[in-house]
């Protein structure tokens, strides 16, 4: 007989009959039932498990700890008990409903009907098993649709389906991953990430839920974190294919445009353009990074004055992205370099909604200020020079148009052609006479209101500026030097 401390002998245990054990799972069971009820499921689920452990072999315990288990959302752990309910009793109707309840959460709609067939058989007129059969049916055209809608790309009717899906498949992982992904794909980084973190909180090895995370992070150009996401999905399942690609293109795409951009630092800018070009085959769907790239191609373009090709460069980047700032005041530049200055005031006015600084509104007036001037006669065009022309370069190109204009020579012509000439000589005058004043000219090049300062060109007089320029005591006179030639002569 064992003793206890070496002198007192212990009693030995009694064990109980299984009438008894059956009373003392009974009462557990009890117990549990009013927890449940109570909605106390953390302690419903112990004295269920005492149940079960004084009497194991009792279908009801089982189903009853899986319903407490579905209660808290422990579907593989309910599954689990109904299963091993419905193998203790083939006939226990409500483990087969709990049974294909577990599988339907879980997203496996069609183990799920054979045991709301069952359940059927065993009770045909079963309203519940009715209604879940149905349930299971809707989730499987759901997947359906939804593998259609992803092979055509069309990701919203994705998402739609796994909304509907999840309805009654809560506890997915697969439908939430596959919604996750789509709503990364179309641009909805915030949700798709709150999605596969919640994954992650329950199972931090889930490689689908890892995959996503880079996946966003990828779109959002944050590459290398990205590939960081991607690697560690390569080995909790390293059999991943959209991780292993979606790896691959990451670190193509962050090396290539490494490339582009050192090539640009060292002022090798055709090799620049050759290097964010390729970078664009890379991957079409990463948006952000693409605008970056047409907006840093479109840069190398400036440099290299191809201004069109870098106008056309900045839209697709603003196309991607249009809150991508960087590329408007490019495309705004490049718009100024073009004369296309209505168009370099609607980028201006479009950032300084964004990111009014001062360097911004003075970008703005001064674009303001040239398409304004734009909208005038252009004096420097009218004479055929440069906007920083000398005085005697002004002068020189007076002498050549104003001959060239003067109505005497075209005294030949036909009317139409008299009336332009006349038209030309009369701005070149113009012209002259703004451009040959410093204050004038000072005026017209800082864009001010000529007419408000007094300087009403309507009333100007060609022919006088004529005289005064030339001179000369007896007037001057165009005489032929033959069939369509003429020559100036002072009398």
């Amino acid at each position: 007989m064992a003793t206890i401390d070496g002198d007192v002998p212990m009693e030995p245990e009694l064990e109980m009959s299984d009438e008894e054990l059956e009373r003392e799972a009974e009462g557990f069971k009890e117990q549990g039932n009013a927890f449940y009820i109570k909605k106390d499921y953390a302690e419903a689920f112990n004295y269920y498990t005492k149940a079960i452990d004084a009497s194991p072999k009792n279908a009801s315990y089982y189903g009853n700890r899986a319903a407490t288990l579905m209660m808290l959302n422990r579907y593989r752990d309910a599954l689990e008990d109904s299963q091993q309910a419905v193998r203790l009793d083939d006939t226990f109707m409500k483990g087969h409903l709990r049974e294909g309840k577990c599988h339907l959460c879980l997203g496996n709609a069609m183990a799920a009907s054979r045991c709301f067939q069952k359940v059927l058989e065993l009770e045909p007129d079963s309203s519940q098993a009715q209604q879940e059969m149905k349930n299971a049916e809707s989730i499987l055209e759901y997947e359906r649709m939804a593998e259609f809608g992803f092979e055509k790309r069309d990701f919203r009717m994705v998402v739609f389906c796994m909304d509907r899906a999840l309805q009654s498949a809560s506890a997915c992982h697969r439908f939430k991953i596959l919604k996750a992904e789509c709503l990364a794909l179309l641009g909805r980084y915030p949700e798709a990430q709150s999605v596969a973190s919640d994954i992650l909180r329950m199972d931090s090895t889930n490689g689908d839920a890892l995959y996503v995370r880079g996946l966003c992070l990828y779109y959002e150009d944050c590459i290398e974190k990205a590939v960081q996401f991607f690697t560690q999905a390569l080995r909790m399942a390293p059999d991943h294919e959209k991780a292993r690609l979606a790896c691959r293109d990451a670190k193509a795409l962050k090396a290539k445009k490494e490339e582009g951009n050192r090539a640009f630092k060292d002022g090798n800018y055709d090799e620049a353009y050759k290097l964010y070009s390729e970078a664009l085959t890379i991957d079409p769907n990463n948006i952000k990074t693409n605008a970056k790239l047409f907006c840093n191609r479109g840069t190398v373009g400036s440099k290299l004055k191809k201004l069109e090709q870098a106008i056309e460069d900045c839209t697709k980047a603003i196309k991607l992205d249009d809150t991508y700032i960087k590329a408007y005041l490019r495309r705004a530049q490049c718009y100024m370099e073009t004369e296309q200055y209505e168009e370099a005031v609607w980028d201006y006015e479009k950032v300084c909604q964004t990111e009014k600084t001062k360097e911004h509104k003075h970008l703005l007036k001064n674009a303001q200020m040239e398409l304004k001037k734009s909208k005038r006669k252009d004096y420097y065009k009218i004479l055929g020079v440069e906007k920083n022309a000398t005085e005697e370069e002004i002068k020189k190109a007076y002498r050549k148009r104003a001959l060239m204009h003067h109505p005497d020579r075209h005294s030949g012509a036909s009317v139409e052609v008299q009336k332009e000439e006349e038209k030309k000589f009369k701005e070149v005058g113009e012209a002259f006479t703004m451009l040959s004043d410093p204050k004038k000219k000072s005026r017209y090049d800082s864009g001010q209101d000529l007419e408000e300062d007094g300087m009403n060109m309507g009333d100007f007089d060609a022919n006088n500026i004529f005289k005064a320029f030339f001179g000369g005591p007896g007037g001057f006179s165009f005489e032929a030097s033959g069939p369509g030639n003429f020559f100036f002569q002072f009398g």
